[in-house]
């Protein structure tokens, strides 16, 4: 067994050349995923690095707690205003949608890999959830945005479908190895792992809210720590209740999105680090316990899955669970050539081999295939694929100032920016001359990608971005007043 010393070394030499290959990947326009796994894979015992692991319940383990904060860092990172338009049509994808395309994917495996139904089925649901966190890696490397709800809605359901790819998962498997359970008892069974989970993770938000603003830390270093130990009890309450706790991490997420909360920006910030942490771990772990030998017998068949699942199963679902909205052809493409597969999958696909089900390694390794594949196919041509629908706009990106302002108790102010319109009626003139609300401090302007500390006979020019501290009540004040344009030149 190897010394602690030798584990550290190896450890901290994979994340390193992992966070390096994230640099790489934005160059290649390859998803970073990609390479974390083919990193694991050439550090494993049938690589250069010749480390052994072929413990599934460990990658299990690993891959769960991975899962349960990069789902909470995504929730909480997803703006409500922006998921609102799209709630419905997203929240369609993430349960029919993925029923559909386990449903198409599972047919396609009984006729063609002469698969029975229940085995069919079981990997259809295995590969039906989607991860287009490398698809947002591509366009933000390119600085490119998709039009209209393309994005907010690819972020939905993205973060909103596994739970449901979980569910059918876990009830194929209890089919196969449970001779009195059916189909027909999936129904209940769904309706108690959403609700109790998504009633487990709307407590959880609340309590874990009135925890953080009412304990008063005396350290700001716990907080991030506080928010972590609540992230994992949410998960193992819907769990032990009975409930999806993916969901339930989810919804504690979105639901501290949309409310304020003491050191919101920090935690956030500490989140999103551990998010990729996680996602790190999570795929060289999964790299290492395959055994690439074992993935060449089964290239056909893993072929014509992931054909079948790109060109077939996930254009068919979201073409009819988009048919009843607003969508137009070229934003429907775009959304079944977005559906990226990504570690959960991988990590499902080890549930089959921990409970000896039948042909559990088969399936495994046709999964990984299936996943290579689409990260392969789809992962690197989604911005081409993009430019050439036509629904691509310049990136729009938060822009970095020098200063931050954490929200604590006892103000009731906010930092924000706002972009002075060419044509308003304040250009030329001085900021003293400007109708600023008493309790609302212009704190520094953007100009030119330079940054000027203001005083009160500085001249405002069309363009700048003024970064203000005020409460919600007065920055509307001042906005409403930058917004009132020149009327010869408008």
């Amino acid at each position: 067994m190897l010394s602690i010393e030798y584990i550290i070394l190896y450890g901290a030499a994979l994340i390193f050349l992992s966070v390096v290959a994230s640099k790489l990947s934005d160059r290649l326009s390859v998803p970073a995923l990609l390479l974390f796994l083919i990193i694991g894979m050439l550090a494993g015992s049938e690589g250069l690095g010749g480390i052994a692991f072929d413990d599934l319940s460990l990658a299990k383990s690993i891959g769960i707690v991975a899962l349960v904060f990069i789902i909470f860092s995504g929730g909480i990172n997803t703006t409500w205003k922006r998921m609102r338009p799209i709630l419905f049509p997203g929240f369609i994808l993430s349960t029919l949608g993925v029923l559909l395309t386990a449903v198409i994917v599972g047919v396609s495996a009984v006729y063609l890999l002469k698969f029975s139904w229940i085995e069919g089925m079981l990997l259809g649901a295995i590969v039906s959830s989607t991860d287009v966190a490398a698809v947002f890696t591509i366009l933000r490397s390119k600085k490119m945005s998709m039009k209209g709800n393309i994005t907010s809605l690819l972020e939905f359901e993205s973060g909103s479908n596994d739970p449901m790819s979980v569910f059918l998962t876990i009830g194929f498997i209890r089919i196969l190895m449970e001779k009195n359970i059916s189909i027909v008892n999936l129904f209940p069974m769904f309706v108690l792992d959403m609700g109790m989970g998504a009633l487990v993770g709307f407590f959880m938000a609340r309590f874990t809210l009135f925890i953080i603003n009412k304990l008063k830390l005396e350290y700001t270093g716990l907080y991030p720590v506080l928010i972590m130990s609540m992230v994992l009890l949410t998960y193992a309450v819907a769990a032990l209740a009975k409930g999806n706790g993916f969901l339930a991490v989810y919804i504690v997420g979105l639901v501290m999105s949309n409310e304020e909360f003491l050191h919101k920006k920090s935690i956030m910030r500490f989140h999103d680090g551990i998010a990729w942490l996680m996602q790190i771990t999570m795929f060289l772990t999964l790299g290492l316990l395959v055994f690439p030998s074992h993935i060449i017998p089964v290239v056909g068949s893993g072929l014509l899955i992931a054909l079948v699942l790109v060109f077939l199963a996930r254009p068919i679902s979201i073409f009819l669970c988009l048919a009843p909205f607003k969508f137009n052809f070229a934003e429907k493409s775009l959304v079944a050539w977005a559906g990226l597969r990504g570690a959960v999958p991988i990590i499902l696909a080890t549930f089959p081999l921990l409970s000896n089900v039948p042909r559990a390694e088969i399936i495994f390794n046709i999964v990984f295939f299936v996943v290579l594949t689409s990260v392969l196919i789809q992962g690197t041509t989604v911005t081409a694929f993009a430019n050439l629908l036509k629904i691509t706009a310049p990136g729009s990106y938060s822009r970095v100032y020098p200063i931050e302002f954490e929200r604590i108790q006892g103000i009731d102010a906010s930092l924000n920016d706002m972009i002075v319109p060419y044509n308003s009626e304040v250009v030329g003139k001085k900021i003293f001359e400007l109708n600023v609300p008493v309790k609302c401090l212009i704190v520094l302007i953007s100009r030119d990608d330079n940054f000027i500390i203001p005083n009160g006979s500085m001249t405002i020019e069309g363009g700048d971005v003024l970064l203000v501290l005020a409460n919600n009540k007065d920055f509307a004040a001042l906005q409403s007043s930058l917004l009132q344009f020149n009327k010869k030149e408008a």
